[in-house]
C-alpha cells in the first residue's frame, strides 16, 4: 500500500505527477507480463500484453536489458536470474522469514510433510517460503508462486483477516473456477468457509486445488493480532486421510504458527 509523504497528510489525494512515477510503473507492467506461459516474447507481445505502444515497450525492454534483467537473441525477450534480486530484496528485508524458516524446518522433520508460508495479493497468495519433503502437485511451487486464495487453505486462513464484506466483494469480483469436482465456486459458500476458519483458528481444504491435494492451514498474527501470513502443511489424501491430518498435524501447525507469530513480536 503506497505511504503518504512527509510533506501531506496520510488522507491527503495523490494527484498524478506528485507521487506517480508512470513510466516506472510501465516497466513493472513489462516485467509482469513474463509468465511460464510466455517466458519468451517478441516485442509486439509485450506491447499487447502490457498495453505500451510498440516504441514505449522497445524503450523500457532496452533499458531492462542494460540493467541486465532481460535478455535478448535480436527477436525475443527474457527475463534473466538477475530478476530474483527483486523478489530477495523483500524476503531479507522481513525478519519474518528467516524467523520463519527454522520453525517451518522443525514442523516439517516432525509431521513429514510440506510445509509453505504464503501471504495475500489481491485475489491470490504468494509463496514466500517453502520446506519440502517431495513434490505433491503436478507443477512445482517455489517462491514467489501464486494461487488463487478462494481454494486453498493459506488463501481461505489469509481471507479470514479481512471483513466480511472486503471477501464477498473480492469473490465476487474474482472468476472462481471450478478446478476439481471439489472446488466450491459459489462466493457464499467460500465466505462460510473463511467464517469457519475464522472462528477456528485454522483452515483445512480437500482436494478442492488438485484432485489428490490435501492441505491444512494456520494464521499468522502480528503484535495487534492482525493475520498478516498463513503457513500450512499439505499432503495427499492417498496417504494421508483429512481426519488423520486434523487429528496428527493440526496441534503441531497450530504451535509453530503461534511460535512464529511470538517471535515476530519479540516474544
Amino acid at each position: 500500500m503506497p505511504t503518504a509523504s512527509l510533506s501531506q497528510s496520510p488522507t491527503a489525494e495523490v494527484r498524478p505527477g506528485d507521487a506517480y512515477v508512470q513510466s516506472f510503473a510501465r516497466g513493472l507492467e513489462v516485467i509482469r507480463s513474463f509468465s511460464a506461459s510466455a517466458p519468451r516474447q517478441t516485442l509486439t507481445e509485450v506491447a499487447g500484453r502490457t498495453g505500451l505502444t510498440r516504441a514505449g515497450a522497445r524503450r523500457i525492454l532496452l533499458t531492462l536489458q542494460t540493467l541486465g534483467y532481460v535478455e535478448s537473441d535480436g527477436r525475443l525477450f527474457a527475463l534473466t536470474p538477475r530478476i530474483l534480486d527483486l523478489g530477495f530484496a523483500y524476503l531479507s528485508s522481513m525478519p519474518m522469514w528467516n524467523i520463519a524458516e527454522p520453525v517451518m524446518e522443525q514442523l516439517v522433520e516432525q509431521v513429514k510433510e510440506s510445509c509453505s508460508a504464503a501471504v495475500l495479493e489481491g485475489a491470490d497468495i504468494m509463496y514466500v517460503l517453502r520446506v519440502s519433503t517431495r513434490k505433491i502437485m503436478r507443477n512445482s511451487l517455489g517462491i514467489g508462486s501464486r494461487l488463487p486464495a478462494y481454494c486453498t487453505s493459506m488463501g481461505r486462513m489469509l481471507l479470514a483477516g479481512l471483513p466480511d464484506h472486503e471477501v464477498l466483494e473480492l469473490l465476487r469480483s474474482t472468476p472462481l473456477e471450478a478446478r476439481t469436482r471439489h472446488t466450491l465456486t459459489e462466493p457464499e459458500a467460500v465466505l462460510a468457509k473463511v467464517q469457519q476458519a475464522r472462528r477456528h483458528g485454522w483452515c483445512l481444504v480437500n482436494q478442492e486445488l488438485e484432485e489428490g491435494l490435501l492441505s491444512l492451514a494456520a494464521p499468522v498474527v502480528n503484535r495487534a493480532g492482525r493475520i498478516i501470513a498463513s503457513i500450512n502443511i499439505s499432503g495427499q489424501v492417498n496417504r494421508t486421510s483429512p481426519r488423520v491430518m486434523q487429528d496428527a498435524m493440526l496441534v503441531p501447525l497450530r504451535e509453530a504458527a503461534q511460535l512464529i507469530s511470538q517471535r515476530l513480536a519479540g516474544g
